[in-house]
């Protein structure tokens, strides 16, 4: 099994979020959607900025604690590297009839 340790932004409010994840295509899809409450929903962070996978999931767990111990600078840095435009990497990963996926995130398929 794959696992990710992903970075998501809100430009507009200047604020980093990271999260580590088994599915990271189905969990940027919940962010996007803001189908949980939290700080992503409340701060709308939905655009995947950085990931990386391990298939360890011990490496993965801390890699996010690593990261999250990190000053702002050094993750811009680390984003910089893998994403010099910051574009929203999961842009194209859902179509526009996303209402399946939608009830896939949800648990209700």
């Amino acid at each position: 099994m794959n696992y990710y340790v992903y970075i998501l932004a809100n430009w507009t409010n200047n604020v980093l979020y990271i999260g580590m994840i088994n599915n990271l295509e189905r969990r940027i899809f919940e962010h996007f959607h803001k189908v949980a409450e939290g700080f992503t929903k409340q701060y709308n962070v939905n655009k995947l900025v950085y990931f990386e996978m391990t298939n360890d999931v011990h490496s993965a767990i801390e890699r996010e604690k690593q990261l999250k111990a990190w000053r702002r600078e050094k993750k811009d840095r680390l984003i910089q590297q893998m994403n010099p435009q910051w574009r929203d990497l999961a842009e194209n990963w859902y179509g526009e009839d996303s209402s399946a996926a939608l009830r896939f995130a949800r648990n209700d398929i």
